[in-house]
């Protein structure tokens, strides 16, 4: 802490500068920290093995099937990875947000606007050329998830109202909302809940034929570096992360804690909101109600079990993608109903996060 406060409150606090090696060097996971996760994700498919069984499937076969649908050839793995890279920026949303001590679970909703707003612009701005077109929808989607993270920030600063209750229900207000506007006003011709396509000038462009993956993972990969960075290298990632560590030490270094929790939620927001409008327009190339399973929540999960690491949350995110893939195969090759396979992947969340989460509530107790 003491190094947190001295460069959070040196006023002459200079930027180290750092090559792009020696970043990624320093967002490596030690043994340690790796160790419990992957112990945590052994006893959450074990526990799935036994429940595989009880219901009369071979956990062999159907883990086999998971396996080859999700990494097996390069579709599998082009799915697996279109599935991980909006749970990649909902991760690094809700990892940013809690080093400032915050528990931002409004993620989802954060998603569903910026994608919203993204596929707005993506339609309605048309002429544009792509170099321009393209960088101002992700943008958009941005902005839009990050006046979505201000709202609870200010009640949470102004009102002393607990950002787990307001973003909760600002993800419920989201999804009513944008549900309204692609039903009936933005509504396209036909009887599913969509808006038109967005101009061809604002989509990104898929980069494993023929899957959906698209440039939104590098975007994604080159986030989590920026995240990093920003948190460990700058004087105002410095200061957010004092604020987290305790909010009494950083305002008695003259730090306002207030300023810094609001930013905080504001740029989780950004990043939530980009990463819907990375889905957008990498992936359904306009709004759909519901295009979300939940990959808001899912983000929640990855980064505590990713042990709020950039690249923890990188990998974490892979293995939930891995799982949603995988597990068509598993029903076509084995038979095992959708209800099972989401019983394995709550399992998977419950095995690996609830330990973390712990965690985290405990050393929160202990500095307030």
């Amino acid at each position: 802490m003491k190094k947190l406060s001295e460069n959070a409150s040196n006023k002459n606090y200079e930027e180290p500068k750092e090559t792009f090696g020696a970043i990624l060097a320093q967002m490596k996971l030690s043994s340690l920290e790796i160790l419990p996760t992957l112990l945590a994700i052994a006893a959450a498919f074990s526990a799935g093995a036994v429940l595989l069984l009880i219901t009369g499937y071979s956990p062999i076969d159907a883990y086999g099937a998971m396996l080859i649908g999700a990494f097996g050839d390069k579709f599998g793995i082009g799915q697996t990875l279109t599935q991980a890279t909006p749970i990649i920026f909902t991760g690094l949303a809700f990892l940013l947000a809690s080093k400032s001590g915050l528990f931002n679970i409004g993620i989802e909703g954060q998603l569903i606007v910026g994608g919203f707003a993204a596929a707005i612009v993506g339609i309605y701005f048309e002429g544009l050329p792509a170099f321009i077109h393209v960088p101002l929808a992700l943008l958009s989607g941005a902005l839009a998830g990050g006046l979505w993270g201000l709202i609870p920030a200010i009640l949470k600063t102004k009102l002393n109202a607990h950002e787990v209750i307001t973003t909760m229900m600002l993800s419920y207000v989201a999804s009513y909302l944008t549900s309204y506007l692609v039903n009936y006003p933005f509504k396209a011709p036909g009887w599913v809940a969509q808006t038109t396509t967005i101009a061809p000038s604002a989509e990104l462009p898929r980069i494993l034929w023929p899957t959906q993956l698209s440039v939104a993972i590098i975007i994604a990969f080159l986030l989590a570096i920026a995240i990093h960075y920003f948190l460990e290298k700058t004087k105002l990632g410095y200061e957010i992360r004092a604020v987290g560590f305790s909010p009494m030490v950083a305002e008695n270094n003259g730090i306002d804690v207030n300023r810094k929790m609001i930013l905080a939620l504001v740029i989780s927001g950004a990043i939530a909101g980009m990463g819907g409008a990375g889905e957008i327009m990498g992936v359904h190339r306009r709004f759909i109600d519901g295009f979300s399973p939940g990959y808001g929540w899912d983000g929640i999960a990855v980064a505590l079990v990713g042990r709020l690491n950039p690249i923890g949350t990188i990998f974490v995110a892979i293995l939930f993608g891995a799982l949603r893939s995988g597990s068509m195969t598993m029903t076509r090759s084995v038979g095992v109903p959708l209800d099972i396979i989401s019983m394995l992947q709550s399992l998977v969340i419950i095995c690996t996060a609830t330990p973390t989460v712990f965690e985290y509530f405990t050393k929160r107790r202990e500095l307030k």
